[in-house]
């Protein structure tokens, strides 16, 4: 009795030459590709911001007087930059330091137990960063914005 052969499957697409603007918006990038390079641009915000980092604490730590400026600094504004607008980027400061942190953290983990990182381990670790980033975002920006 002749044997059937198993159902061909459907050949999968071959990218060779990828076009940025049709083939890119089509693809759906993994939780976990998205966890990663949120974790290189939260790197980055807080490289570019070092400055104002270093500014903040400066200001605050320096004498009673300059902290009262600091502290003017996030209510009124320093001379055309608004105070709403140092809010955000302290609130985008504080995003990027969260992200990164727990990513960091994502990533010590997956390498000292190497051997027992999945595929699903990736998309539930992926997952837990980005909720608990967010969570925890939402809490110290309304604390920030004087919500409590």
């Amino acid at each position: 009795m002749p044997q059937l052969a198993p159902p061909a499957r459907p050949k999968r697409p071959e990218f060779r030459n990828i076009n940025a603007f049709t083939d890119l918006t089509t693809y759906r990038m993994p939780l976990a590709a998205l966890v990663s390079i949120l974790h290189r641009i939260s790197g980055a915000i807080m490289f570019v911001l070092l400055p104002f980092i270093i500014w903040m604490f400066d200001t605050s730590v320096s004498s009673e007087i300059s902290f009262e400026r600091f502290k003017s600094a996030f209510n009124i504004g320093i001379g055309v930059v608004p105070g709403w607008f140092i809010k955000l980027v302290a609130l985008l400061l504080i995003w990027a330091f969260l992200h990164h942190f727990i990513a960091g953290l994502r990533h010590l983990w997956a390498d000292i137990h190497h051997g027992a990182v999945s595929k699903e381990f990736g998309r539930k670790s992926a997952a837990s960063t980005l909720v608990l980033s967010i969570a925890l975002l939402l809490i110290l920006g309304a604390k920030l914005f004087g919500l409590y």
